[in-house]
């Protein structure tokens, strides 16, 4: 008897033990965990790449002190790749520090000036630049809209910029200077506005970035080329030319 109700009572405890294991699974099942999106992180990274068009704002452009007219911008296409960490404050705010390199491209043309007369002369200078740069902007985004793996937010801040001389490349057509060129301003400030769109794990991002100052520190030149070899040459131009790059700039990325 002993033995009959020693098995009896095993018996219970496994069938006990098995319903109680099953408890959790059930309850699991039918109570799936909700699928945790990338802005439920309190930190994010990331990377986008995408394309630039940059527009000089010239400030100040003279030869011999002569105002240089009609300056018109040619829109160029560039590029840049970018890595960024987002920092998630609540619901709706976040920090996002990012480190890009860029090539930005632009042309203008403008009327030539005969630096002797003071005037156009009927023709079309131009000058094209290819600036290489390592970008730093630190941004603060608010997100309007902020749903189950869909979101839009806009974003502001200041940008830092490192233009490499080395590799960038100002290309002076036109100009009755033999070896005219450009040094640029190594460390420049820009401020970034503009908007994202976030689907699930992909977003498109649209920019633009305003440059607060100079970005040529200044241009050397040559002497003049004389129309009559055996005339003596004389001392070069006097040549300023002063602008701010604005960048207008359109991206895809993929949140980790």
């Amino acid at each position: 008897m002993v033995g009959r109700a020693g098995r009896i009572t095993l018996l219970l405890i496994v069938i006990a033990l098995l319903s109680g294991g099953h408890e959790p699974l059930c309850a699991q099942s039918s109570h799936p965990a909700a699928p945790r999106y990338h802005y439920d992180k309190p930190r994010n990274y990331g990377l986008k790449a995408g394309f630039t068009s940059s527009l000089f704002l010239v400030s100040d452009f003279s030869l011999e002190d002569v105002p240089v007219q009609n300056v018109q911008n040619n829109y160029k296409i560039g590029y840049f790749a970018s890595l960024f960490m987002r920092f998630n404050f609540g619901k709706h705010h976040f920090l996002q520090p990012e480190i890009s390199y860029n090539i930005n491209r632009c042309n203008i043309t403008f009327s030539k000036l005969d630096a002797d007369l003071g005037e156009a002369i009927g023709e079309f200078s131009g000058i094209t630049s290819t600036i290489h740069s390592i970008d730093v902007p630190i941004i603060y985004g608010y997100n309007v809209i902020k749903e189950k793996g869909y979101s839009m937010s806009v974003f502001a801040g200041p940008k830092l910029r490192w233009i490499l001389n080395g590799p960038s490349e100002v290309e002076f057509d036109n100009f009755d200077l033999p070896t005219l060129s450009e040094e640029l301003n190594p460390l420049n400030v820009a401020l970034t506005l503009g908007t994202a769109v976030t689907i699930s794990r992909i977003f498109f991002d649209f920019r633009y970035d305003v440059g607060l100052h100079n970005i040529s520190r200044r241009v050397a030149y040559g002497q003049p080329i004389a129309p009559d070899l055996s005339a003596p040459t004389v001392p070069g131009y006097k040549l300023r030319f002063h602008r701010q790059d604005n960048v207008l700039s359109f991206s895809l990325g993929f949140f980790f």
